[in-house]
């Protein structure tokens, strides 16, 4: 049994955390591909057997099935897969498969797994697992041999979380979730090199449960967040596992307490607090207001200081594929939470440091050596829109070559800098950085602006503005094959070539999606042509009431 407590759940054992990062299980939903599975995840197999795409996916069931796990996983991290979704109550191991099949408690468990990990593949040591619904409605192991490993580490996992276990290395009164024990976590960022936001922080927590609530906010010169779990028990297995360790290697250390708090009251769903269950509060003015007992809780006046500058300037180092060309700084490494992808902004020394100048929270951009002869307020505003919420659009009257661009926020900016910097559009690099404009002003009346300047704050072709969209999730950056949807069934393949042959590209492969012929992919001849195309073609009238939508794909054809 021995043998098998110290293999246990990093999230049940204190000393197990360490191994836990380091195997790259935390790497899951901390690398996010953007990315759906295709139909072909869902069908039955193994890795030597071709998948069939037109398979429909299975019905929702609590037993779950992993493919492609790697030959020396343990139980225990297959396991801990499930485990912030809620209890696991059975595991069938198939090693020579590279396959597991995972039972949950309940069916609602099962699919908030699966609801999880479709837009976030998971990982094992470093290496992608897909996780479907199985065809058996429970699992049946008890004449099966080999499944005593399997069995003790449930085993094992059930008395942590049943409480008669006491954590190794863990004081009396950590060891066990303790009656009454709150769900609002105390986390304390130290020494922090790169600016954490509540984006980020979300995306870690997230991990061991579902994340309510979070404020975060500045106390004696440091970084602090109140962040508040569904269940205490996640709110548990999150300070177990990742108290003292580092989001990024060396620095942002996660110093972690329960708070003697129940419940946070959230007021306003900006950059600074939000609450996950209520996306109708307003965005405020930045500076919640506290209730008097949770003032009281930070020994501060009724009023949240504001956090650490560059947390609100400062895109999410997770969630986004990382630019092309963009190095990442040589001490990130494996000691840190994942392999976290640092924007351009830390490479090339733009974070907004206290002290060192920059506009934390920029939300413009100005955008540099632009074709002048070509490029329009409502072009840039396509482009950009791939990326964000485009509000705003100011080409220079005296210098055409220049534009402003306002993004809906700061992240947005961020991930629009980062993509199309250094890309070429009609025939020149196009350069965008943080503007130190906090906002793009529309002309006087009277002045003249020949059309410059445009307002596109209530446009309908926002790609973003519904929360939750499948737009968050297909972000790419630019690359030469398009991904096209809204086809009306009148349209053939021919249709669209053409269509894009008398916009000037070459057109070098097409392909309609085979369950569903409103979506294709397009190859052109050169990325900058699919730029250039996107510009003209993304809402382009193809009759029957429907619009072309043009976006980057990440596949080839």
């Amino acid at each position: 049994m021995d043998g098998v407590v110290t293999d246990l759940i990093a999230v049940g054992l204190k000393r197990g955390s360490d191994e836990l990062l380091s195997s790259g299980i935390i790497n899951g939903p901390f690398t996010m591909n953007n990315s759906t599975p295709s139909a072909g995840v869902y069908a039955n197999g193994n890795d030597n057997k071709k998948f069939k795409g037109d398979r429909p996916p299975c019905s929702p069931s609590r037993v779950l099935h992993l493919r492609k796990i790697p030959s020396d996983v343990t139980e225990a991290e297959v396991i801990s897969l499930g485990l912030p979704f809620g209890k696991v109550t059975n595991l069938l191991m198939l090693k020579g498969k590279s396959q597991a099949f995972l039972e949950m408690a309940s069916e609602e468990a099962a699919v908030t797994m699966v609801n999880y990990y479709t837009p976030v593949t998971p990982h094992l040591r470093s290496q992608p697992v897909f996780i479907q619904y199985s065809n058996h409605r429970e699992l049946k192991t008890d004449n099966l041999p080999n499944q005593a490993r399997a069995q003790a580490a449930l085993q094992a996992v059930s008395a942590v979380q049943s409480g008669s276990l006491a954590l190794a290395g863990a004081p009396t009164n950590e060891g066990t979730v303790l009656p009454g024990q709150s769900p609002v976590l105390r986390i304390i960022i130290e020494n922090l090199f790169y600016p954490v936001t509540l984006e980020v922080l979300h995306q870690i927590f997230s991990k061991f449960g579902t994340v309510l609530k979070i404020i975060t906010f500045t106390k004696n010169n440091q970084f602090q967040a109140l962040l508040q779990y569904a269940d205490p028990l996640n709110a548990h297995y999150a300070k177990m596992a990742l108290d003292g360790q580092n989001i990024y290697n060396a620095c942002c250390t996660l110093r972690i307490d329960f708070s003697k708090l129940t419940s946070l009251n959230v007021k306003y769903n900006n950059d600074k607090s939000r609450d996950f269950t209520r996306l109708d509060l307003p965005t405020g003015d930045g500076q919640p207001s506290l209730e008097p007992p949770m003032a009281a809780a930070f020994g501060a006046p009724g009023i949240i200081s504001s956090p650490y500058a560059g947390a609100a300037g400062f895109a999410p180092a997770i969630g986004f594929p990382q630019a092309a060309g963009l190095s990442v700084p040589a001490g990130l490494g494996p000691g840190a939470l994942g392999p976290l992808a640092i924007t351009s902004s830390a490479v090339t020394g733009r974070m907004a440091i206290p002290g060192a100048g920059g506009m934390p929270g920029n939300s413009v951009l100005l955008v540099t050596n632009l074709n002048p002869d070509l490029i329009t307020p409502h072009g840039l505003f396509i482009l950009f829109g791939v990326y964000g919420d485009v509000h705003r659009v100011k080409i220079m009257f005296n210098k055409k070559e220049n534009a402003l661009v306002q993004m809906a926020d700061a992240n947005q900016a961020q991930l629009a800098m980062n993509h199309l910097s250094g890309q070429r559009l009609y025939g020149k690099v196009l350069r965008a950085t943080l503007s130190k404009h906090q906002a793009v002003q529309l002309p006087r009346e009277g002045q003249e602006d020949q059309g410059l300047t445009k307002d596109f704050s209530n446009s309908p072709l926002h790609r973003f503005k519904k929360p939750g969209s499948k737009n968050f999730q297909n972000i790419f950056p630019p690359s030469a094959t398009l991904h096209l949807s809204n086809i009306p069934p009148s349209v053939t393949v021919d249709d669209l070539k053409n269509l894009f042959t008398e916009a000037g590209c070459s057109v070098k492969a097409f392909k309609f999606f085979q369950k569903d012929r409103k979506m294709a992919l397009i190859q052109l001849g050169s990325v900058e042509e699919a730029i250039q195309a996107l510009i003209e073609l993304h809402n382009h009238d193809l009759g029957e009431n429907h619009h072309l939508r043009v976006s980057f794909s990440k596949s080839t054809i």
